[in-house]
């Protein structure tokens, strides 16, 4: 048994298919092919049942895949010890961030990584929740940046920020006028959501509850709409085909100030001059933003790192959490 091989067994439970596990691996799929088999002859038992169409993991196979994953994180680890010792915050971390959040953190983050630790660049992924979950376990990410609540699979959590929700809705609209909104307005207003698999379309749903039953039937086209990110959504909510909610750190700067909206308005017309932002009466509904990472994970500097390089964003009208 060798560490290559226990590399192609991950990499075809993770593709599900020999031809593209075998070019992740940057090897031919026989030779894939014929590694796995001997290691399959080796332990006796089959790993993978194959067919014309799909490749499936026996029951059995399973429990080989998630060991050899440990495997890999640990003669890994290795590695990053003797690493460590010359510099803990040597070599690039893998970090997945959703797709509500990644737009709006990721450039003051990346300027705070460069400034802290330039040795450690970020290699960055845009998914959703339950895919980054499913990276995190397989060790093809080393941390992720998410919002609260997601299954709880045993990693390590730190808090963040909690963000509040702002309304939008077209500059002509009969609220647009309003200082602020309440959850029940919204009820009256045809919802425009993201796409199932956005987390941030179940936090929506959590304010609007009576929306969940036009989100899944064709009777819904006439309630709510659908985008597939938070900017689409803006400009059809430009468009007036309804309201939406948005995380406050998608607000453009100053769009929520009477003053400064205006002249932002006239500066770059489109967003800002098609709109309105408003945030809720009294505690508005929000989201908590957190960082997880495997606990078996050895880079605990390069976490922490991480984590001052996040707290030293900008967050205007987000709690930070410490």
């Amino acid at each position: 048994m060798t560490l290559t091989e226990l590399k192609y067994v991950v990499a075809v439970a993770r593709e599900r298919h020999f031809g593209r596990a075998a070019e992740a691996c940057f090897v031919s799929q026989p030779t894939l092919s014929v590694a796995i088999k001997k290691l399959e002859e080796e332990l006796e038992v089959k790993i993978f049942e194959r067919s014309a169409s799909e490749v499936t993991v026996t029951p059995l196979g399973e429990e080989i895949v998630r060991q050899a994953q440990i495997v890999l994180e640990q003669a890994a680890a290795i590695k990053e010890i003797a690493k460590r010792g010359k510099d803990p915050l040597a070599g690039p971390l893998r970090l997945g961030l959703i797709y509500t959040i990644a737009p709006y953190l990721l450039p003051d983050l990346v300027k705070q990584v460069i400034e802290r630790a330039r040795q450690m660049p970020l290699i960055l992924q845009e998914n959703f929740t339950t895919r980054l979950l499913e990276q995190l376990r397989l060790g093809e990410l080393d941390a992720a940046i998410l919002a609260e609540p997601f299954p709880d699979t045993n990693l390590a959590v730190a808090p963040l920020y909690d963000e509040p929700f702002v309304a939008v809705v077209p500059r002509d609209h009969p609220l647009a006028t309003r200082a602020s909104i309440t959850a029940d307005e919204l009820k009256r207003e045809t919802m425009l959501l993201l796409g199932n698999g956005h987390c941030f379309r179940d936090h929506v749903l959590q304010v609007c509850p009576e929306f969940a039953r036009f989100s899944d039937n064709a009777e819904g086209i006439q309630k709510t709409f659908e985008g597939s990110s938070l900017e689409t959504i803006k400009h059809m909510v430009a468009a007036g085909m309804g309201v939406t909610l948005v995380p406050r750190l998608s607000v453009p700067k100053g769009a929520l100030d009477p003053v400064q909206r205006d002249a932002l308005a006239a500066q770059a017309p489109g967003d800002a001059g098609y709109v309105r932002y408003l945030p809720f009466d009294g505690e508005p509904p929000s989201r908590r933003v957190v960082l997880v990472w495997r606990r078996s994970f050895t880079r605990y500097e390069a976490i922490a790192a991480l984590r001052n390089a996040v707290y030293a964003c900008e967050f205007p009208g987000c709690k930070r959490l410490t």
